[in-house]
């Protein structure tokens, strides 16, 4: 027991909490990924974008330099001018070299020897001074005149680390606020289940009305039907038992009441013969007691959810062909002759059962058949199926009447027979765990009752 409890509790789950975590881990990743791929495309845009102001830059400072490159002939070159306390390491370098490899301008900071390659044109990296930087060369129109532009590479690095950390402050933001607007969505929906839920928990053992269907979502809904059905299951059978159980008490008291008032007189009996007349009456009354119990266990064990699963292919004339001993036996104490025609009939029964249907109908129609009358057994199969009928010679059933007398108790008003009204409450039973039909109809020459019942083809 404790095995069991311990892997109830170890098996159950939170659908709430694993749909928040699906839903913000797949918020969380998509954000990643998406946050990934705009940096990674946003580095190499700047990069682009970089190398072509390197580009620009140094193509206006070589034209520029190319309209003063004849007044200037010194033999060292010239140093440009620049603001005080300037870094010149954290900003661009330049250096205008003539064709024989002279240095002509450079920029403060910049070193006297090259960047690159004396010959060398278009972008590169190069490692100076412990960093690197980007390099651009290029020559004017005549090649006459050769620039080199540097920048060092902490330059990008920290205008790409600023755009990092804004767009991942806005990324947290963005991904917190989702994160809330998920949570709060979530909990909204789950409120729904939560009422639903609250209502079941707070009804009382007999409170077995429907759930409320209001404001329920459509995925929600289905569950809330088959609770319903459920309840409405469970209402009907504790009427079906409470009705059950009046009748039964009420019925009960007849027989018992005649055992009681047997008692009583064989208690006062004046001789053996007074004694010996009630004690047959008695016995009498406990076979009816007995019969009546026997009739209402049987009733209360037909579960036809249960039996319904038990069906197997029989052939109906087989099986009731190894009762009819028994049952010849019983109508010959009755003082009748049990007639039969059984052909082959073959469908889905629960054997059991089916003896059980069998045998109330056969004691209806020996209790009620005159002495010396007959009582017919028949099976067969036709287009629609197999069936079976049990006809006899007794008064039969008015056609106002024959939908009442499967209710149980119910007995006919001019019935002179002992019984407990329960036989045919119990074939319709049976007949709908095998959802078998009943019908009722007069016999032969409208004389007697014939009680035929249809099952359904194996096809069907």
């Amino acid at each position: 027991m404790t095995a069991r409890v311990w892997l109830g509790r170890a098996g159950r789950w939170s659908l709430r909490r694993t749909l928040l975590a699906l839903l913000l881990g797949l918020t969380l990743l998509l954000w990643g990924v998406s946050a990934l791929i705009v940096y990674l495309d946003a580095e190499q845009e700047s990069a682009e974008l970089f190398d072509q102001s390197l580009s620009e830059t140094a193509h206006l400072l070589l034209s520029l330099a190319d309209h003063e490159v004849q007044e200037h002939v010194a033999g060292t070159p010239l140093v440009m001018a620049t603001q005080e306390n300037r870094n010149h390491q954290q900003y661009l370098l330049f250096q205008i070299w003539s064709r024989d490899q002279r240095i002509l301008y450079k920029n403060a900071g910049a070193p006297e020897t090259g960047f690159a390659a004396p010959g060398a044109s278009g972008y590169s990296w190069v490692a100076r001074d412990g960093q690197q930087w980007r390099v651009y060369a290029g020559w004017n129109s005549s090649r006459r005149l050769q620039i080199q532009l540097a920048e060092p590479a902490t330059h990008r690095k920290e205008i790409s680390a600023r755009f990092a950390w804004k767009f991942f402050g806005f990324a947290v933001l963005a991904v917190t606020i989702a994160a809330a607007a998920i949570w709060w969505s979530v909990n909204q929906v789950f409120k729904v289940v939560q009422a639903s839920a609250d209502e079941v928990a707070l009804r009382t053992a007999n409170d077995l009305a429907d759930v409320s269907l209001d404001g329920a979502p459509d995925e929600l809904a289905p569950l809330l039907l088959a609770i319903n059905r459920l309840f409405g299951r469970v209402r009907a059978t504790l009427e079906h038992e409470q009705r059950f159980t009046a009748d039964a008490a009420h019925e009960l008291r007849t027989p018992l009441a005649a055992i009681k008032t047997s008692l009583q007189v064989i208690e006062r009996a004046r001789n053996d013969a007074e004694r010996e007349e009630f004690v047959k009456s008695l016995g009498l009354s406990v076979n009816r007691a007995t019969r009546l119990v026997d009739q209402l266990l049987t009733l209360a064990r037909l579960d036809p959810h249960q039996h319904s699963a038990q069906l197997a292919q029989h052939d109906l004339a087989l099986l009731l062909a190894g009762q009819l001993t028994i049952w010849d036996a019983s109508a010959r104490q009755h003082h009748h002759t049990l007639l039969t025609d059984l052909a082959p009939a073959v469908c889905r029964v629960n054997g059991a059962l089916l003896l059980i249907l069998v045998r109330n109908l056969l004691d209806n129609a020996l209790r009620y058949t005159p002495p010396g009358g007959n009582v017919v057994l028949a099976c067969s199969a036709d287009a629609t199926g197999a069936w079976l009928s049990v006809s006899d010679a007794g008064p039969g059933i008015a056609p106002a009447m024959r939908e009442r007398v499967f209710e149980r108790f119910f007995r006919l008003a001019n019935a002179n027979r002992p019984g407990s009204g329960l036989g045919l409450s119990i074939v319709r039973r049976i007949a709908d765990v095998h959802g078998a039909t009943v019908l009722l109809s007069d016999g032969p020459g409208g004389a007697g009752l014939v009680v035929k019942v249809c099952f359904a083809s194996l096809e069907a």
